[in-house]
């Protein structure tokens, strides 16, 4: 988990992602994951001057980037996100890139983090963003991992779907501030592990990025029982954790949550592949 500084200087966001990348590498890291809006400040000032187009190689810098270090270092590498434009509409996007420099999906934010605290913090979203549709699982060469972005991982019904898709590993950028990460960052991220017997990795970018949105940090891994394995302070560093997928099983043999499920109360309904998440009654 590479938790970056960002600053207002695209290209030198892109060369301190590649850094940090191989730094990752070289310690042996075989999955990558980057922050929320790393190539650009957490701002909607910044996000239509900042948006990429993906499908145009020459518009997309950050894009090339991340499908040329996940070949250059052999990883999977959990591309944060980035500003998307698409069709004159802007989404909050994460690609994912196997080993080979392929695109292996794509996850624009589902839910759009929309907050008024009347005397601390006012951010609006849904102003300059549209929200994706879809769910995002990706079969890598290192498991099955889910993908949400920040405020996507306070609606527990898109862990269960992960965890019913089988997911080994969710993993979401994100950079909550520093109202919503004292109170929660920490409680939702094991909170979706524990719940679901499964990984979560989070990503944010450090403190002391540039724009007025000052963000919480503390990049963390969790296991399936909630237990945190690696985590960081608010700097710029990167943090590396080791995952046995094994403790999967072994935790839901120990305490057997599926078993227990009370379909007749309460049921998961029918998900769409195509249309995502339907609801929970």
């Amino acid at each position: 988990m590479c938790q970056l500084t960002v600053t207002t200087d695209k290209n030198q966001n892109l060369i301190h992602a590649r850094s940090s990348i191989r730094v990752a590498a070289e310690q042996g890291a075989r999955l990558v994951v980057l922050p929320e809006m790393w190539n650009c400040p957490c701002s909607n000032d910044y996000f239509a001057e900042f948006a990429e187009d993906f499908d145009n190689a020459d518009a997309s810098p950050s894009f090339c980037l991340l499908s040329e270090v996940a070949s250059c270092h052999g990883l999977t590498v959990v591309g944060g996100s980035i500003p998307e434009r698409n069709r004159n509409r802007l989404y909050n996007t994460c690609c994912v890139f196997g080993p080979d420099g392929k695109l292996k999906g794509k996850h624009s934010k589902v839910h759009l983090f929309d907050i008024d605290i009347p005397g601390d913090f006012v951010f609006k979203e849904s102003e300059t963003f549209a929200a994706g549709d879809n769910f995002t699982i990706v079969d890598t060469d290192i498991g099955r991992i889910g993908i949400g972005i920040c405020h996507d991982i306070r609606f527990p019904e898109l862990a269960m779907l992960y965890r019913e898709k089988g997911a080994h590993l969710i993993c979401y950028p994100g950079a909550f501030n520093m109202s919503t990460g004292k109170l929660l960052w920490d409680l939702v991220q094991r909170a979706r592990a524990a719940d679901n017997q499964l990984f979560v990795a989070t990503c944010s970018p450090s403190r002391d990025s540039d724009g007025s949105y000052t963000i919480w940090g503390h990049s963390t891994l969790v296991g399936p029982f909630g237990e945190i394995i690696a985590t960081s302070g608010h700097e710029d560093t990167v943090v590396v954790g080791e995952i046995d997928y094994s403790e999967i099983q072994l935790r839901r043999e120990s305490l057997p949550l599926e078993k227990q499920r009370r379909g007749d109360i309460y049921q998961f309904m029918a998900i769409s592949e195509h249309k995502g998440l339907e609801r929970l009654v």
